[in-house]
């Protein structure tokens, strides 16, 4: 690769090209270390000889290179032949727009994969806010490096080699895009408790969600007017509502559907946590989408870090609305099945005295 060595030997990742009949062509550092392979012993072999992936990867190769967009794979197991397998993500990314060749990035997971399996939501939060530190630290700085230096080679280099030094700078921001997601977990304060009317952030989160990602769905209103005030932060209570309509939306694929938004209240549900006392949480919000549903072996972590049922998905958007609604000490629990899937959050109402011209419950 031209003009590119030094790019191709700092990525920190396993890297190889592939070309049009997936055979590898080349490796870099990263890659000789975790095959235990120098090039010269790899080129011509095909991916899949060398590879032991737990996943339909040769399809996710022909989509590639039918679309023209790069694919993630998340938490898969890949092993050598050699080595025990180890849970992984993979990125498979087309090197230009007029070739068949791709580059296939293999991104170890062991810690993430820790965190997916054994930890609650609240000490995987926890976790996370003390990994995003990390990561700030440890892996900021690295990457602004190799993106610097990539624009700088681009300057110098021939056409055919922007391509490359192009996809070392898109993706090493949106790694850094990544990064200001997780560091999210440390920087959300404490709620701001006051009396929040729902139903006025569901319709700033629908006026919001029209415009944009749920352009092509159609959103219902199923709202019970006599509900009464929620005790909580409108801010962050309109980010939970955002995102999950957000996860609806995605659900579809791109392709026409119904998000229905329910409101109701439930007066007999009550949330204990540990070391408290059983707490009323009657104010029910459903965001019920007509999707495929969740992949039945995530389901149950669905609210983990880094756990996604989206192809491309980072894994954090549910677990920031997790951390939210646990810190207005309310609940939210998802029930899924192919053609329906509903996120249901149980909030407290605010206390009497603090709306006092309100409509009380009785």
């Amino acid at each position: 690769m031209p003009g590119s060595g030094v790019i191709w030997a700092s990525l920190p990742i396993p890297a190889l090209v592939l070309d049009p009949q997936d055979r590898i062509t080349a490796i870099n550092p990263a890659a000789e270390l975790f095959l235990n392979r120098t090039l010269k012993s790899l080129a011509g072999d095909l991916v899949y000889d060398r590879l032991a992936i737990d996943a339909p990867v040769e399809d996710a190769l022909e989509r590639v290179r039918k679309n023209r967009s790069p694919i993630f794979v998340n938490d898969v197991d890949v092993g050598t032949g050699e080595r025990a397998p180890v849970q992984c993500n993979i990125q498979i990314a087309p090197i230009s727009m007029d070739t068949d060749r791709v580059l296939f990035l293999i991104s170890p997971r062991e810690i993430a994969g820790r965190l997916g399996r054994s930890m609650s939501a609240d000490k995987a939060a926890k976790s996370a806010i003390g990994m995003a530190e990390m990561l700030a630290h440890e892996i900021k700085n690295p990457l602004a490096g190799i993106s610097g230096a990539a624009q700088l080679l681009s300057m110098n280099l021939p056409k055919q080699d922007l391509e490359l030094t192009d996809l070392i700078v898109e993706e090493t921001r949106r790694i850094v895009k990544l990064l200001d997601q997780v560091e999210q977990f440390g920087n959300l304060r404490p709620p701001q408790l006051k009396p929040v009317n729902i139903h006025d952030l569901l319709d700033r989160a629908r006026k919001s969600a029209v415009m944009g990602y749920a352009a092509h769905m159609k959103i219902v209103e199923d709202y019970d007017p006599s509900l009464p005030p929620t005790y909580g932060d409108g801010d962050q209570l309109l980010q939970v509502f955002l995102n999950l309509l957000k996860n609806a939306a995605q659900a579809s694929g791109g392709a026409p559907g119904t998000i229905r938004i329910h409101t109701f209240y439930e007066p007999s549900l009550r949330v204990r946590r540990k070391g408290d006392t059983a707490a009323r949480v009657p104010l029910q919000v459903e965001i019920i989408d007509d999707g495929p549903g969740l992949p039945p072996e995530i389901s149950d972590d669905i609210f983990e870090p880094f756990v996604s049922g989206h192809e491309n998905g980072t894994g954090l958007g549910l677990a920031l609305v997790s951390k939210i609604i646990a810190d207005h000490k309310g609940w939210i629990t998802v029930d899924s099945v192919p053609g329906r899937t509903v996120f249901r959050i149980s909030l407290a109402v605010a206390p009497k005295d603090t709306h006092p011209n309100e409509n009380e419950e009785t």
